[in-house]
């Protein structure tokens, strides 16, 4: 039909039933179905009904939930009915997924598109959902632009089916009449994911953690995991955020309605959420229909690094499935983590770092329960697992056990870092694994950091002038910035700190004081520049004392920022959670010519003692008598 014919003419003659669309297509075809929720689903009930009429037809699609099971389809004729290439990326050890292992073709998404246009995998038939047509002959891809727009711009048929509650989506997501070879108007719901809040406190301090790292003003990518939207639920408090992200989901709806959301300094498409599919309940779709907010856009703009790099502070969020000690992730798409197997995920980690101020964020959860029991997700090193995302790409990799920054770090610093993550009951079994393998020194240990919670709740940003200093709880991976602090320090300060000239700060030494419990042992750092780089600019630490329960306490603080009040901060805060964990009181050894150390332990709300002991002075205070 020639293209120049009034498209209002064209329509009416294009508009058939669903067997009769299916009945253009012939045995040997390749026939690619509409994606994600977008799914054309009773095109494809219709297909299913009628494969005993084909043989060697070959069905493209992304992976996801299936209306109706292609799959058993192909199981039972042995392939001969048909045969399915599930664009995919990840692992496959998902009992449903690895039944269907054969069927998966790993790429990127942002190379499928060319797949297609390119006529490298020439579709003979493309099944998609639209909207209502316009006035002018247009109709939305909606809810499903990803790479069913590529799909519909190469195949040499494509039916379309015509759904009223489709919405209508800005962006490049219209498809013109002319451009369609048959039309099944049918209604139906299109299919959706409840909205569910998240409950599970795994995924609540995955969150937590995850929002003390996004900055107001970045710019965001989100996975369909349920870490990930627990991130989304925590970031209330954040301000002129963006979306460039693969999908929308109603979390990011929520975001946007209450103005956290608001696209203006994402450097790139500023004042639009831009996405490629959406997921979730029908409120979402109502919310995306002819909203001038959102532009939808086909995956190989969405997922291109090029494109993702030239936003400010792109920050990517994805789930990994399993991570070894040197920082090697392994993602795989789960039967209950919505369509988690649709995955972008090394096209946002390499655009998201080469942004300004970007970060890749990688969570796992630290377990997961099989069938003999509970199994750790970070693991010595992969065995059958497929690498999705190599070691040199992570940057951030966040557990419920806290947050680490892989990159620059070597695989002994990589080791202790991803430990410190790893769920206490597995850390001394992946701890000695690491040293078989000489990732790690043998002399080495975890002491007390074995079985350690970071209190992520201890962490504090204050500003000093004009720079941000983070006072939070030392971690493992700070043994060596703590030994920088201390060779770093005047001779005077090291001798107020240490009673001699010491000028050894070994590294067993130093372990001992970032390899803490954060009960009986504690040790707070003032850090400042970026996270994972920092430098440590003053020390406090808190050992408790059985005998007396009392916590002794001694700081050090860089030249530059005494005087400060750091040290004033410090001692406030231990004696918080001191108190907090049941502890009598404080006490401290001084010089008694230490008249700043004595002047700060009098600006506690506390009857202060002062003794002598072999010269030296000795300060404490019980919380149970207060200064009169």
């Amino acid at each position: 039909m020639p293209n120049s014919q009034y498209w209002a003419d064209g329509y009416l003659e294009k508009t058939v039933t669903p067997e009769k669309a299916i009945g253009h297509i012939k045995s040997g075809h390749r026939v690619f179905i509409g994606s994600g929720c977008g799914e054309p689903q009773i095109l494809v009930k219709t297909l299913v009904e009628n494969t005993n009429k084909f043989s060697g037809l070959e069905i493209v699609r992304l992976l996801g939930r299936e209306t109706v099971s292609l799959a058993a389809i192909a199981d039972k004729t042995k392939d001969t009915n048909l045969n399915i290439r599930s664009i995919y990326l990840g692992s496959t050890t998902n009992l449903t997924i690895a039944q269907q292992r054969r069927f998966i073709t790993p790429m990127n998404m942002s190379d499928v598109p060319s797949l297609f246009t390119k006529r490298k995998l020439p579709l003979n038939v493309a099944l998609i959902q639209v909207s209502t047509i316009d006035d002018f002959g247009w109709m939305s891809l909606g809810i499903s632009v990803d790479v069913t727009m590529a799909a519909a711009r190469s195949a040499d048929l494509v039916i379309a089916q015509v759904n009223p509650r489709m919405p209508r989506v800005m962006g490049q997501s219209f498809i013109h009449v002319n451009d369609v070879d048959l039309l099944v108007e049918y209604e139906e719901e299109l299919l959706s994911i409840p909205i569910s809040r998240i409950t599970s406190e795994a995924a609540i301090s995955i969150g937590r953690h995850i929002a003390n790292l996004i900055e107001d003003g970045s710019t965001l990518q989100i996975g369909l995991d349920s870490a990930s939207q627990a991130t989304v639920q925590g970031l209330s408090n954040k301000n002129d955020l963006g979306v460039h992200s693969q999908f929308l989901t109603d979390d990011i709806m929520h975001l946007y309605a209450t103005g956290n959301i608001n696209n203006k300094k994402k450097g790139l498409n500023e004042g639009k959420m831009v996405a490629s599919m959406a997921i979730g309940s029908h409120n979402l779709y109502e919310f995306l229909n002819d909203n001038p907010a959102i532009d939808f856009h086909p995956s190989d703009y969405v997922n291109d690094p090029f494109v993702i790099s030239q936003h400010n502070r792109m920050v990517s969020l994805n789930v990994a499935k399993t991570i070894d000690l040197t920082g090697q992730v392994s993602a795989e798409a789960s039967s209950v983590t919505r369509f988690a197997g649709v995955s972008g995920i090394p096209d946002f980690v390499r655009g998201a770092r080469r942004s300004p101020g970007g970060k890749s964020i990688l969570t796992i959860f630290s377990t997961n329960e099989t069938e003999n029991g509970i199994q750790s997700n970070i693991v010595p090193y992969m065995k059958e697992q497929v690498v999705v995302v190599p070691r040199g790409d992570v940057h951030y990799v966040v557990s419920e056990y806290g947050s680490v920054n892989l990159f620059g770090k070597s695989l002994q610093e990589r080791v202790i870092a991803m430990i410190s993550i790893a769920h206490p009951m597995f850390r001394e079994e992946l701890f000695e694994a690491a040293k078989q393998r000489g990732f790690i020194g043998a002399e080495r240990t975890l002491g007390e950091a074995a079985r350690a919670v970071y209190p992520v709740q201890l962490e504090e940003t204050l500003t000093i002038n004009g720079t941000k200093v983070t006072v939070r709880p030392a971690k493992p991976v700070d043994e060596r910035r703590i030994q920088e602090h201390y060779y770093s320090l005047p001779k005077e300060d090291v001798l107020t700190r240490f009673f001699c000239q010491k000028t050894i700060f070994a590294r067993a030494e130093m372990e001992t004081r970032s390899h803490v419990d954060y009960v009986n042992d504690l040790t707070i750092v003032a850090v400042v520049g970026e996270f994972g780089f920092g430098r440590v600019v003053a020390v406090a630490e808190s050992m408790k004392l059985p005998d007396k329960n009392l916590a002794e306490v001694a700081f050090s603080v860089s030249a530059e920022y005494q005087g400060k009040g750091l040290g004033t901060f410090f001692l406030k805060k231990l004696a918080a959670v001191a108190r907090e964990n049941g502890i009598s009181g404080l006490m401290a050894y001084t010089f008694p010519s230490n008249k700043a150390m004595i002047s700060l332990f009098k600006t506690l709300p506390y009857k202060v003692k002062t003794q002598y002991e072999d010269g030296d002075l000795i300060l404490s205070c019980r919380f149970n008598e207060l200064a009169s």
